[in-house]
């Protein structure tokens, strides 16, 4: 295989890897509003189009796969390739977690909301725009851009103890609605656990460009 051919293939697997971030980010964006407008019917529409996501990293993981064993790359292409299969492996995580909050919303039936949803639409959106962040600087190489994911955790992870508080408020002042309160919480761990899957991506693109691999916790 001539480098042109191979330079080909390593653009169009991040072309690809590119695609399933689309697909996880519009997941995260259909989960989060059919639950503010309790929307049963494109709650199931994400938990269906989840299988796609997972047959995606399939497919990414098989042309990985057939590279590395046909091409034996070394030191900044095998960085490359290793990090493009790590970073699909956080994707379908993601798409998961997205998965996740359709079910709570199918489950959750005819029940309305303990509240209206203010600050886990804003976590969601932190959260799709650190995805976002972190796709653009594995596309761009860029290890400051990277960086600003990480910083982006942290008001996450704010936002989640201000929905964390209060909803243990709601039960405190009223264990009726432990129930409706518990499934708020656990869309909110969802939506952090999105934003930590963000911050490893940007972890890997550091170890891409550097060849180190730091915890964003380090450096913040």
């Amino acid at each position: 295989m001539t480098r042109i051919v191979f330079d080909k293939n390593l653009a169009d697997l991040t072309d690809g890897v590119l695609e399933m971030g689309s697909m996880v980010e519009q997941a995260i964006q259909r989960a989060v509003l059919s639950l503010r407008e309790r929307d049963v019917e494109t709650a199931k529409e994400v938990i269906a189009q989840d299988d796609a996501i997972d047959t995606k990293r399939f497919e990414l993981e098989d042309r990985i796969v057939e590279l590395i064993a046909t091409q034996q790359p070394m030191a900044q292409d095998l960085r490359t390739i290793v990090s493009l299969l790590h970073i699909t492996s956080e994707l379908e995580r993601m798409g998961d977690y997205a998965e996740g909050i359709a079910k709570i919303n199918v489950m959750m039936g005819e029940e309305p909301l303990l509240k209206p949803l203010i600050d886990i639409p804003r976590m969601s959106d932190l959260a799709t725009g650190m995805l976002r962040g972190s796709l653009d600087a594995l596309v761009e190489r860029d290890v400051e851009a990277a960086k600003r994911v990480w910083r982006s955790d942290d008001e996450v992870d704010s936002l989640y103890d201000e929905v964390y508080k209060e909803l243990l408020g709601f039960m405190i002042e009223d264990p009726k609605t432990i129930t409706r309160a518990t499934w708020l919480l656990w869309v909110a761990h969802d939506i952090e656990r999105i934003a930590d899957r963000a911050t490893n991506i940007a972890e890997r693109v550091v170890f891409l460009v550097t060849g180190r691999m730091v915890e964003a916790s380090a450096l913040r």
